[in-house]
């Protein structure tokens, strides 16, 4: 395969090594799949550094990040930050990496960047009510055919659907 172009994985190829990651994250870790966890772990090792007694006092961070918690020693924190640096590393070798903001011709870049915010506000804030995000909940919660995480990912589905009625002149 040459390098760079429109040519991505093979979706069947792609889900099946990802089912094989996903293996290898229970084997290694216990635990399956998941960005929000990760993510909140980043996020409560920054806020103790500069509120360490806010931390302590909210119940919620104390149970991660409280006392002498370490909320970096969370298994996803590697993971999340592994996602990242890898997905820039296979960016720059097949030639995909450039700054821009990909919009539909019904929308300016102001308000693209709006929706984007917001829907990734929403999508935070879902992902901890939910106790977690669609990687989480969908991936391994539906590796281990949870009820819960299919109930998730049929309403998370049929949500993206119903949504897209709304925003799709965005787009055409």
């Amino acid at each position: 395969m040459k390098l760079g172009g429109d040519r991505y994985v093979n979706p069947y190829l792609g889900g099946a090594i990802l089912g094989v990651v996903l293996f290898g994250a229970f084997w290694l870790t216990g635990g399956g799949l998941g960005a929000s966890g990760g993510i909140n772990g980043i996020e409560l090792a920054a806020i103790a550094q500069i509120a360490p007694d806010h931390v302590d006092r909210n119940a919620y961070f104390a149970h991660t990040a409280g006392g002498s918690r370490n909320p970096l020693s969370h298994p996803l924190v590697p993971m999340v930050i592994g996602t990242a640096l890898g997905g820039f590393a296979s960016g720059r070798v097949f030639k995909r990496v450039k700054l821009e903001v990909r919009k539909g011709p019904g929308i300016s870049v102001r308000g693209r960047l709006a929706m984007a915010l917001t829907g990734g506000i929403i999508m935070g804030w879902a992902a901890r009510m939910a106790r977690g995000c669609t990687s989480g909940q969908g991936l391994t919660g539906g590796a281990v055919l949870s009820a819960g995480s299919w109930a998730f990912l049929l309403a998370f589905f049929a949500g993206g659907y119903a949504m897209a009625w709304f925003v799709r002149r965005a787009w055409n």
